[in-house]
């Protein structure tokens, strides 16, 4: 018997299709839109040349042809599926406002859409778009991605971040202030990382007022100055084993009540030059999984207070 209540199957973690099944009572489906925006660390504004791992793959249709491509796909599967519009490319809240709310509205316009997903920065907010989001808020699901990373100073600026972790917990108030949702990003074997590094970017997680979070493992993809590093220096990959075991103790760590949006990523098998084995997402899916029944652990079972009833 499965010990962990936030589900419904054989998972002992809290999934992302478990919630959103029980808050919309159908089957929903993330729609990944690249809105063609920038970032401040790439056009000069905090720094140049974007964090170390980044490839820029711009999408060359527009939102709407985005939406309808990836819509046929999804409804051959899922016949009848709700949609969230999720902004992922770059920082999607680096715009006059103006042109957040035309290209925010004109995916909310489209059928089926009951929400968006925005991924930005905690250093790209300002006022006047918290107030929109606010706004936003009110007449539409909203969940703001939030790129943090690693708490660790040391390995923010090796990765160019050009954020500091003070700016993080303020926006993180700030958007709740608002009774925004937040999904906090982290990436698993950041170069010279122990995992008790690891561990305590999620212990401090976990004492935050955040609705989910995406765990990644450094996916190293060429022509990128990580790309660089990695050939220079030969820092520590992690291997399936190592990573199943690290994202097992993190599970652990987290309350019950986060939800899981992800817990490995989804690299472009051409693109990709370290590890090889994070392209068999099921493998590691699945080793998660066996760990968790071995182990016979689940989801918060080492966080502070108990698991709460939805």
């Amino acid at each position: 018997m499965n010990p962990f209540i936030y589900s419904n199957d054989n998972k002992r973690y809290h999934t992302l299709n478990y919630y959103y099944k029980k808050l919309f009572n159908t089957r929903v489906s993330k729609i990944s839109l690249d809105a063609h925006f920038t970032c401040p660390n790439l056009d000069g504004k905090v720094g140049f040349g974007g964090c170390i791992y980044c490839k820029q793959s711009p999408n060359p249709n527009n939102l709407i042809e985005q939406f309808e491509i990836q819509k046929r796909i999804i409804d051959h599967k899922w016949p009848n599926s709700k949609y969230i519009g999720y902004f992922q490319s770059n920082t999607n809240t680096y715009a006059t406002l103006n042109i957040l709310k035309d290209k925010y509205e004109s995916v909310l316009n489209l059928p089926n859409i009951i929400g968006l997903n925005i991924s930005t920065r905690p250093d790209s907010i300002n006022d006047d778009v918290l107030e929109y989001l606010e706004e936003l808020n009110k007449k539409t699901y909203l969940t703001i991605e939030l790129g943090l990373q690693t708490i660790h100073e040391k390995t923010a600026k090796l990765i160019n971040r050009c954020h500091t972790l003070e700016c993080f917990t303020e926006m993180v108030t700030k958007l709740r202030e608002k009774n925004i949702n937040i999904v906090v990003h982290i990436i698993n074997g950041l170069p010279y990382e122990t995992e008790d590094m690891m561990l305590e970017t999620v212990k401090f997680l976990s004492k935050l007022d955040i609705q989910g979070i995406k765990i990644h493992m450094l996916h190293i993809v060429s022509n990128t100055p990580l790309e660089h590093l990695y050939n220079k220096q030969k820092f520590h990959i992690l291997t399936l084993e190592e990573y199943i075991s690290i994202v097992c103790n993190q599970l652990e760590l987290l309350p019950a009540n986060i939800v899981i949006h992800r817990l490995t990523g989804d690299p472009i098998k051409e693109d990709l030059i370290q590890p090889q084995w994070v392209i068999k997402k099921v493998n590691v899916l699945n080793g998660i999984d066996k760990e968790l029944a071995k182990r016979n652990t689940y989801q918060g079972i080492f966080a502070k207070g108990k698991q709460k009833v939805q």
